[in-house]
């Protein structure tokens, strides 16, 4: 290999890195004061960079916070790729069960991910429309993969008729996101186990069909 291909490669990788290690502040700065507080000044200075070098990757706040929710949903993905493909061999219920404990557990373990979309949420819907359009595209996929389960389990007679797959789906995706906000702001007192054990709870004894 030559060195100007060679010298390429290495700026490429650098470039990569320094793309990752923006994210990652902006992930959690975003989610500890929200989009419309945080500036980019901030942001360079969390991650040693001057505002030029971030402008650079980055030309505005918004193309930042857009690629922070395409990063974060990919990492999403990331985490259900296995269970995706075991789905098809489940009953619907333990399908439900399953995509239930895969979320709990990576908010658990990433809890600024689910405060981030929170936060951004809240504040685009009011503020910027083209970031807002972003989060319901992505939220729609993880709405729309609930819907399906609730589907299957009617169509197999799983679960109760009554229950309407897309707005049950919609109630269940803001449940864990405002559970995660709703824990956070009680976290001296109140612990997040418990709270979601109770949420899953109810969630799964509410799709059981009535007794005849």
């Amino acid at each position: 290999m030559g060195k100007e291909p060679a010298k390429r490669e290495i700026k490429q990788e650098r470039a990569a890195r320094t793309r990752v290690e923006i994210l990652e502040a902006a992930i959690t700065l975003f989610a500890r004061r929200g989009f419309l507080a945080t500036t980019m000044a901030e942001l360079a200075k969390a991650i040693r960079m001057t505002p030029g070098a971030l402008y650079w990757h980055f030309p505005t706040k918004e193309d930042l916070l857009l690629a922070a929710i395409d990063e974060l949903h990919q990492r999403y993905l990331n985490e259900f790729l296995d269970l995706l493909a075991e789905h098809r061999k489940m009953p619907a219920r333990q399908q439900l069960i399953s995509f239930m404990n895969r979320t709990g557990q990576f908010l658990r373990y990433h809890r600024e991910y689910g405060i981030f979309f929170g936060m951004v949420s809240a504040e685009s819907a009011e503020s910027n429309e083209r970031v807002a359009e972003a989060v319901r595209e992505k939220l729609n996929l993880y709405v729309q993969a609930v819907v399906n389960i609730i589907q299957y389990g009617q169509k197999k007679q799983e679960f109760r008729e009554d229950v309407d797959p897309l707005q049950t789906a919609h109630a269940m995706m803001g449940a864990y996101i405002g559970l995660l906000m709703h824990q956070n702001l009680f976290r001296a007192t109140v612990n997040y186990d418990p709270v979601l054990a109770a949420l899953d709870k109810l969630l799964i004894s509410g799709f059981a069909p009535p007794k005849e």
